[in-house]
């Protein structure tokens, strides 16, 4: 789905984009320095990390940087779930923290419009609905994608589909986001620049007995450009 009047300011995205460009510039050493841990998937995803579940295919061209949404560290709720507690931050570029939480809030607010609205279609009560995502393992990662060669088999990530209720997705001006329809092709959304692509995961698909369908999507960065995402996924609170 492409939503236009969502309400997040277009200099805010391009604003995040340009640091993401000087994060992920940073030397390799310190970037491993803020790599996630089996105790901790907050931080650097090294290129390569992930891979499809499939013998023989070349692990995904991507690195990233996750964030959960953030929540102090002596909070009880970080005992329920070990995906709740605080961000890492790294210390460069300056005002990636600030940026970041910026566009954050901004989806937030854009995440409960679409949530309402999605309530009241599916004729449930809004505010217990609502009720759902008060405590939520809402997440983003911070993405980059090196630019692969035009006849290149690699994907920047393989095909699947979100598990999550919605994923909030600024296309960018660099192609590469690949959905497939109903009739099995890989296509390329035509998204205009002040649209978000608003993806629809697989709980909602199962919250909706259907009426919402789980797209499987991937990026292939054929461009011979870099490209830098920052797909925003909501999710519920833990127990929902």
């Amino acid at each position: 789905v492409l939503v236009r009047g969502h309400g997040i300011p277009e200099k805010l995205v391009s604003d995040l984009r340009q640091q993401l460009v000087d994060y992920f510039d940073r030397p390799l050493v310190d970037k491993m320095a803020e790599r996630i841990t089996p105790d901790n998937y907050r931080g650097y995803i090294p290129l390569g990390f992930f891979s499809p579940n499939t013998e023989g295919v070349t692990p995904d061209q991507y690195e990233g940087y996750k964030l959960h949404a953030e929540v102090a560290a002596e909070d009880p709720l970080c005992s329920a779930c070990d995906l709740y507690g605080p961000n890492r931050w790294p210390g460069k570029p300056a005002g990636l923290q600030e940026t970041t939480t910026a566009f954050w809030q901004a989806c937030e607010a854009t995440g409960q419009r679409l949530l309402d609205l999605i309530a009241q279609i599916m004729k449930v009560n809004v505010a217990d609905f609502l009720a759902n995502f008060d405590q939520p393992l809402t997440n983003m990662t911070l993405l980059h994608y090196p630019a692969q060669p035009p006849a290149s088999d690699a994907m920047g990530i393989h095909p699947h589909k979100d598990t999550n209720v919605i994923t909030l997705l600024h296309p960018g001006d660099v192609p590469g986001l690949e959905v497939r329809s109903r009739d099995g092709k890989w296509i390329t959304p035509d998204a205009p620049s002040d649209a978000l692509v608003v993806n629809v995961g697989e709980m909602l698909e199962l919250w909706s007995g259907g009426e919402y369908i789980a797209t499987p999507h991937r990026v292939a960065n054929r461009s011979g450009h870099e490209r830098y995402s920052f797909p925003f996924f909501v999710v519920p609170n833990h127990d929902v």
